[in-house]
């Protein structure tokens, strides 16, 4: 594989988001093809932390259905928000959304995430796992979830130590309402490009060890990268990148 490239995201104030869209889009599908792997095998979840309905609804517009949410009630409210402007006529040839939970849940938080997301990436103890399967509604599909890892050790960052995540995986198979997917690692940042593949590869390897040791197909996901290491993620074989500033601008 060649090495990856780093590129400079752009600001909200120069693009709007829908161009921003589509550049990121093409950053992706660069990235990609430089580290040898196959079209569409990264998937772009837009992450709208801080960022109103307005400029979802400005996404899903351009093509974009998957959203991350690191704030459990201002996500809960944009997805309530999305489902009734989907529900109108107008929005009828627009496919559903599909919200994943990527920030901290305290104990007390589980339900409202376990009744509107589809996706949690951020589970890092048995208790949270536990939580959310027995308050995920029946009438709905299983909660999907991803395993946080501290691929890093970095002392102010969430997430399962490296060596106790295939333990921890054990138990929330053993769940019924959850369907445990992949990892998702959010590394201390560092500038250097090598550094970045470096700390990326870990994941990938903790990533390929649990699934050959659970024997899980479906366990399909390996989130990581963002939008100042987008490129070095993918190098080393992420399969979802989580993007918020190069496709909705700095944030305050």
């Amino acid at each position: 594989m060649n090495k990856p490239v780093p590129s400079v995201p752009l600001e909200r104030s120069v693009l709007g988001v829908s161009s921003q869209l589509s550049h990121v889009r093409q950053q992706i599908a660069q990235a990609v093809a430089a580290a040898g792997r196959a079209p569409g095998s990264v998937a772009l979840l837009a992450v709208s932390k801080t960022f109103g309905a307005d400029a979802v609804i400005e996404a899903v517009r351009a093509g974009q259905s998957a959203f991350g949410e690191n704030y459990i009630q201002e996500g809960v409210e944009k997805i309530q928000a999305l489902r009734k402007w989907l529900a109108e006529p107008a929005q009828a040839s627009l496919p559903a959304l599909q919200w994943h939970c990527i920030g901290p849940i305290q104990s007390n938080k589980t339900r409202p995430v376990a009744e509107h997301f589809d996706w949690v990436q951020s589970v890092d103890r048995l208790k949270i796992a536990e939580r959310l399967s027995e308050q995920r509604p029946a009438d709905l599909p299983p909660l999907q979830i991803c395993l946080q890892v501290n691929i890093d050790g970095g002392a102010n960052k969430s997430g399962v130590a490296p060596a106790e995540v295939l333990a921890l995986a054990a138990e929330v198979l053993k769940l019924p309402r959850l369907a445990l997917r992949g990892l998702m690692t959010i590394p201390e940042p560092v500038t250097d490009l090598d550094a970045q593949v470096v700390v990326h590869a870990k994941a990938r390897a903790l990533f390929d060890e649990v699934r050959a040791a659970l024997n899980l197909p479906q366990f399909d996901t390996l989130s990581m990268g963002m939008t100042s290491d987008l490129e070095a993620a993918v190098h080393a074989g992420s399969t979802m990148l989580r993007v918020g500033t190069a496709v909705f601008g700095g944030r305050t």
